[in-house]
């Protein structure tokens, strides 16, 4: 579909892999990318699965982009939001498989995934932003204060600390964790069990659930946009 993300479709799974240089860097041609993708899953009626190659989900935000001036970073951000909103209230299950690290808004697409799948190793998974001299954004915030247990929140938000596979699965950024080699099992186990949800209901149930996030979103994305803008 895309040289950024490649689209393969086999019945009942859409797999969607970030393909965009060491550390599968987010930038607004990826995430148009990404949001394309997306549209063709849905109209396969797919589960969806999002990955990278092994060693990186993403890093993060291309900072190239968000370096080059103050409204190319705040149109980035607003593109990352709305494409996190877009995945907590898809109509089909979303799987994460990262295949290790996870950094910035490789994380927030962890935290925008029905099912998320890391691997064994030598891998970080966290929010660094406070780390290198961002203030987090405010749909950030939200989105890590609906999906991150409090104590995790605090340490992951405020304190920008990094996490092991093994450890983000107790901070909320996983929900299991294999050895490489079994990742492929593994998202194949949770599509399968996926599959056999009605989609329907699932669809339903996400958003009805996830009001108050989506509907705080759709508010601090705006908001982000203002601060930035006066920033």
């Amino acid at each position: 579909m895309n040289a950024l993300v490649s689209y393969r479709y086999e019945s009942p799974v859409a797999t969607l892999t970030l393909n965009n240089g060491k550390v599968n860097a987010l930038s607004p041609a990826v995430i148009d990318a990404l949001n394309e993708a997306l549209d063709q899953a849905e109209k396969d009626k797919a589960i969806v699965v999002i990955t990278g190659q092994p060693g990186i989900l993403s890093g993060g935000f291309d900072l190239k982009v968000m370096m080059s001036g103050p409204q190319q970073a705040i149109d980035l951000v607003t593109m990352g939001s709305r494409l996190s909103r877009r995945l907590l209230s898809h109509p089909f299950p979303v799987i994460v498989a990262c295949g290790g690290h996870a950094v910035a808004k490789g994380a927030f697409l962890l935290l925008s995934a029905d099912y998320r799948i890391g691997v064994k190793g030598a891998f970080t998974i966290g929010l660094n932003e406070v780390a290198i001299g961002m203030t987090m954004h405010q749909a950030g915030i939200e989105i890590a204060r609906d999906r991150l247990p409090r104590p995790a929140f605090q340490r992951a938000v405020i304190g920008a600390e990094m996490f092991s596979p093994e450890a983000a699965v107790e901070a909320g950024f996983l929900d299991e964790v294999v050895a490489p080699e079994a990742l492929e099992d593994a998202v194949h186990r949770a599509a399968m069990r996926l599959s056999k949800l009605n989609m329907s209901a699932h669809g339903n149930t996400k958003v009805k659930a996830r009001a108050p996030l989506l509907s705080a979103l759709d508010e601090a994305i705006a908001l982000d946009a203002q601060h930035f803008g006066r920033a």
